[in-house]
């Protein structure tokens, strides 16, 4: 024998009906089946609502009711089409809605609403729906109001276990093939009044009969396919669970997985009967299965994550509370008399302070409660006043695996604390099936979305990006990503989501990411007007977790939010120099940031484009080395400008094909100063453990100053007269088989850069086209310096640096 249990969504339409009558009559041919129903999706909290507003004396709840008439009286029409059926069922149907108008008036005209009156109007929703499913599936019809009894405890309706398992058990001596009966409503054992028990009640009320009666199982028909492992509406990864174990499943419940009611657990656990959370809009799903003990013992730590939005949380404290025994037990005491429920208690092992979680709606009460109880001790200054904070989340992973894992916790806090998000308060018993924090109510989605990530309950692990700039470099790095995305997801489980995209006067930000292949033209279209204090809000008022903002920018505004980017826990990839080779003080405090907050300040191709120089420098160092002395030929650019010198190519038309060929900046003058340079060498000293700033380093450059002021068309019209010049230095240079290359130098402390000549046998001779190279003396290679040699400029390679850069965040 089985017990089957079908919801409000189950039973809600004429379509979901008609299939819960397809289930129940395939599981009748087996075995005998007693079936439990709900009301009709939406028509309890309609019932509340009308009652409420008759009891407000508005006239409107008229209107409610009528909907109410109206719904039953159509899904009647529409399920049973036999006439002399239908007209029957009509009847008994309208006799149980003139009962309830007949209520509804009363209430209207004395303006007041017992809660005795309350459950009876709750209980129609049920005996409605019942009498209607049992005729449409040809079900024997019991009422569950004859052996559900309940008991007043604490002004709260309590099931009498004895007497209703004694009661199911005579009603269901001889049980038909099909039974059916309505969930959640009973009677008090003593005045017979009509009660229930609670929301959601329908599911305690099958487990109570399944667990009187010995089935061989309980089966929960709903509108999802079983527990996932998080909310789906939060966490779109989310999947479902094969199996759980009671333990599991009741602390899940417990911390507001809505999938079952949690006492529903405990009776068919006591019996080791196995619980089946099953869709009825799909059937052929295998939905969860709960049961004593699970098939994969050696499975993931954490089965689920279930969380409570609706927290508040009280702390008593005071040092008067220290080594007194009892201060618990008043506070427990306390609250239990006036019906209020604790679901977490957090108390420091000083015995200073204990901090309880109650719902928003039991918040002032609980407070009033307690600062009555403690109004001595909080007079004579021994307890401090009672504090609330509200609007909180209470976050809870679950998993029996959890026990005796090492861990477990420090990941889970470590992981919180990355994407800066702040714990209030946590829990966790002996057991070591649950842990639970509590966190602002704002961080809710953002913590369960970063811990399904971190513990592998998602498919993939998840990392956000913002890319600001969608020029050459930005550009081509979101084309790369496109291009590598399903590689990435396939062979690394790493998911690239693009949430937000910039230009220099637009952006748009969207948590599902959004389509790589036509990017401008939705940034186009959907994109807001922009500048960047609407950027540096946008990026942190969507507060996504494993968040990293990318730079391919040149805008000193935009290096300028990148301190408040990573105080809220985002890393930062640049492109974008002007931070790192700002004032010392400002760079060392971005690396001291994001230190402290545990993410990434990254900006590799602010030197070399896509060359790994700052991560050898890094590895060097960290591994106790020390940079003696540095040189290099830093910018393509100037590099690429000098090589292509030639008799027949003028120095003027040489910076006209830089330019041509995005070598050099927009405006190629920022090459031409050797700022660019300097930059890159302030980096480096930096990164090489030297205190610079730009203004320390000597500049031997090779245009005149005069050419670096004005406009850019004035340069333009200019330049040509530094031809003649440069080709007779050239010639002389070139009968001396020697080459020009602009290098930076860091020796003994000292910056400089300038142009150098460099003859045959020198590392830097034959460096081609638009290739950097860098010689690193160090103590460990002094006599033969580590060379690093290739491409520093371009769009691709500067792109591939930075995607290098978030991939090194990912850890892949």
């Amino acid at each position: 024998m089985k017990v089957m249990k079908f919801g409000g969504t189950s039973v809600g339409s004429v379509e979901s009906i008609l299939s819960v009558k397809r289930i129940v009559e395939a599981e009748a041919g087996r075995e005998p089946v007693i079936v439990v129903v709900s009301a009709l999706g939406g028509i309890t909290d309609k019932l509340i609502k009308t009652s409420r507003m008759a009891a407000a004396g508005d006239a409107a709840y008229e209107d409610e009711f009528r909907e109410i008439v109206s719904r039953h009286v159509e899904m009647v029409k529409r399920v049973i089409p036999e006439f002399d059926a239908q007209m029957t069922m009509q009847r008994r149907v309208g006799e149980l809605l003139n009962e309830l108008k007949d209520i509804f008036q009363g209430i209207y005209l004395i303006k007041d609403l017992s809660q005795k009156t309350s459950d009876t109007i709750v209980s129609y929703g049920e005996r409605l729906s019942s009498i209607i499913a049992a005729q449409l599936t040809g079900a024997r019809w019991y009422d569950s109001r004859s052996f559900i009894k309940t008991e007043k405890k604490f002004s709260k309706h309590v099931l009498d276990t004895e007497l209703t398992n004694r009661l199911v058990r005579e009603t269901f001596g001889e049980l038909p093939p099909l039974a059916l009966v309505p969930g959640f409503i009973a009677t008090d054992k003593d005045t017979g009044e009509v009660t229930n028990l609670g929301r959601g009640g329908s599911d305690y009320t099958a487990a109570i009969i399944a667990a009187a009666l010995d089935a061989d199982s309980l089966e929960i028909w709903t509108d999802v396919d079983g527990f996932m492992t998080a909310d789906p509406r939060v966490i779109s990864t989310a999947y479902t669970i094969n199996e759980l174990s009671y333990v599991e499943a009741t602390e899940l419940c417990n911390f507001g997985a809505k999938v079952v009611y949690p006492p529903t657990i405990y009776p068919v656990c006591h019996k080791n009967i196995p619980i089946l959370i099953k869709n009825t809009f799909n059937p052929a799903g295998a939905g969860t299965v709960i049961k004593q003990t699970v098939s994969s013992p050696q499975g993931k730590a954490i089965k689920g994550i279930s969380s409570i939005n609706d927290t508040s949380l009280i702390t008593v404290q005071g040092l008067g509370m220290v080594g007194v025994i009892g201060v618990n037990y008043r506070i427990f005491k306390a609250l239990a008399k006036n019906g209020i429920s604790v679901f977490l208690v957090s108390q420091a092992s000083s015995e200073n302070s204990t901090s309880i979680g109650v719902r928003n709606a039991d918040a002032d009460l609980a407070c009033s409660v307690l600062t009555e109880e403690f109004a001595k001790e909080i007079e004579m200054g021994e307890i401090s006043p009672m504090q609330v904070e509200r609007d909180l989340a209470t976050v809870a992973i679950v998993g029996e695996n959890m026990k005796h894992t090492p861990g477990i916790a420090g990941k889970l806090f470590g992981t919180l604390g990355r994407n800066g998000i702040n714990v209030i308060a946590c829990a966790q018993g002996a057991s070591e099936t649950n842990i639970s924090f509590v966190v602002d109510g704002k961080s809710l989605r953002k913590s369960l979305n970063v811990i399904h990530d971190s513990f592998f309950l998602s498919e993939y692990q998840v990392l956000n990006l913002f890319i600001c700039g969608i020029g050459t470099v930005g550009g081509k790095l979101i084309e790369q990503i496109h291009s590598q995305r399903q590689r990435l997801m396939q062979e690394n489980g790493l998911q690239l989501n693009v949430v937000g995209i910039a230009d220099a006067s637009r952006s748009m930000f969207s948590r599902e990411g959004f389509d790589l292949s036509r990017f401008r033209e939705e940034l186009k279209e959907k994109g807001q007007e922009s500048d960047t204090q609407r950027l540096r809000d946008g990026v942190i008022g969507m507060n996504i977790f494993n968040s990293v903002f990318v730079d391919c920018t040149a805008s000193p505004d935009v290096a300028g939010i990148y301190e408040e980017l990573l105080r809220h826990n985002i890393s930062v990839v640049a492109a974008n120099k002007i931070a790192a080779s700002s004032e010392y003080e400002n760079y060392l405090r971005l690396k001291q940031t994001a230190r402290q907050r545990g993410v990434k300040y990254l900006f590799e191709t602010n030197v070399g484009a896509g060359l790994p120089i700052i991560n050898t420098i890094n590895d060097l160092i960290h591994s106790g080395d020390k940079i003696l002395k540095i040189e290099a030929v830093l910018s393509g650019t100037l590099n690429y400008i000098f090589n292509q010198l030639s008799a027949d190519v003028p120095f003027s038309q040489t910076i006209r094909m830089a330019q041509q060929e995005r070598y050099s900046e927009p405006d190629p003058r920022i090459d031409l100063s050797g700022k660019d340079v300097i930059r890159k060498l302030v980096i480096l000293a930096r990164e090489a453990g030297y205190r610079i700033e730009q203004g320390d380093v000597e500049r031997h450059l090779f245009v005149p100053d005069d050419f670096f002021e004005g406009s850019l068309d004035d340069f333009w019209r200019k330049v040509p007269t530094l031809d003649a010049d440069f080709e007779a230095r050239r010639q002389k240079l070139e009968a001396e088989h020697k080459h020009w290359r602009f290098v930076a130098r860091l020796d003994g402390g000292r910056a400089s850069v300038g142009l150098m000549e460099v003859a045959p046998g020198h590392p830097f001779y034959g460096l081609e086209g638009s290739n950097n190279i860098i010689l690193l003396t160090t103590e460990r290679y002094r006599e033969y310096p580590m060379m690093i040699q290739g491409y520093g400029a371009g769009a691709d390679v500067t792109a591939a640096g930075v995607f290098a850069d978030i991939m090194s965040i990912a850890n892949v």
